[in-house]
């Protein structure tokens, strides 16, 4: 329950913010925030991919 208030406290605290600075501002930040997220799962797709790969070809993985 704690944790469900502080995230909706900080979520509060983000519409506030966006609803007072400029909209290019909050279009720039939004943009950056999309690019490090797609960055993000691109990186965690292939370090998955290169992990099953090596867990294929030494036999198995649990041991």
């Amino acid at each position: 329950m704690l944790f469900l208030v502080g995230a909706l406290l900080v979520l509060g605290v983000v519409l506030g913010v966006v609803a007072h600075v400029p909209a290019h501002i909050s279009v720039v930040a939004g943009l950056a925030i999309a690019l490090w997220l797609a960055l993000f799962a691109a990186r965690e797709r292939l370090f998955s991919h290169r992990r099953a790969r090596r867990l294929d070809h030494e036999g198995g993985g649990v041991r």
